[in-house]
């Protein structure tokens, strides 16, 4: 772990900020290539990109205040803009994302089935990726294992501070590598014809999984009912509404080929 990689002209560069940026840029990369092999143009979709980009930090930082820390950003208001320390939650950033992706959307007149599956591939790379932010940063960390296997935190990081050197489940790099696997996934699912929608919403359905499961290891997050973490409600939701979305696409499809 390294939460500051090195000093700019005695400015701190953290690696959360820098590894998100870059996660960011390989998840818009990703799309910008799809895009063009659907004969998208690239100038909106780009444009698509940056303004559910900034949905999505917005949404992430939201989820993170009023779900993970809020007895802490009560007390520390001032730090609830501090992004570039942590603090950013996922599944926050892709609701925020998702809403402001539907406002352009309709705005440029386009279908929303068909522009999501194209954003699928480089979502689940992006948020691999940013989970080297994580790890590096020393947040979303797991609980101890109780045992000589796990990652040792160093002084400085918010696990250390909860859990000294006690070894943790290493959730956050689970979670990128389950994250890969997804991503590899949905490459294999775009070779071939799928119904409108069906992409997209394997990736949530997927993701959802990985993240309830991984959720179990956790030990920075708050528990509610059934002593389920927000993001394990939050990945029962989404994967129910995955559900419910195959069987819409699956009826429209079996319709249009009914021609009803």
């Amino acid at each position: 772990m390294r939460v500051i990689l090195f000093e700019f002209w005695g400015i701190p560069i953290r690696s959360y900020g820098l590894v998100v940026a870059v996660a960011v840029l390989m998840g818009i990369g990703v799309t910008l290539h799809f895009a063009k092999q659907a004969n998208k143009q690239s100038e909106q979709i780009l444009n698509l990109s940056l303004i559910a980009v900034l949905g999505g930090l917005v949404g992430a930082r939201l989820w993170e205040v009023l779900f993970f820390q809020p007895e802490y950003y009560l007390s520390h208001p001032i730090d609830i803009v501090a992004i570039w320390k942590g603090g950013m939650s996922i599944q926050g950033g892709l609701a925020g994302g998702v809403i402001t992706a539907v406002w352009y959307i309709r705005k440029l007149g386009w279908k929303f089935w068909d522009t999501a599956d194209l954003f699928a591939p480089g979502l689940i790379l992006g948020q691999a990726v940013g989970r080297i932010a994580c790890f590096l940063n020393g947040d979303a960390y797991g609980s101890p294992t109780g045992s000589s296997f796990g990652i040792v935190y160093p002084p400085g990081t918010v696990a250390y501070d909860q859990y000294g050197n006690q070894p943790l489940w290493p959730a956050e790099v689970w979670e990128g590598q389950w994250n890969l696997i997804v991503f590899a996934v949905l490459l294999i699912l775009k070779s071939r014809t799928r119904s409108k929608g069906f992409l997209f919403l394997s990736y949530i359905g997927l993701y959802s999984v990985g993240r309830f499961a991984l959720e179990f290891l956790r030990g920075d997050s708050p528990h509610y009912l059934f002593g389920w973490t927000a993001a394990q409600w939050t990945s029962v939701v989404a994967f129910a509404v995955t559900i419910l979305g195959l069987l819409v696409t699956r009826k429209e499809v079996t319709k249009h080929a009914a021609g009803v």
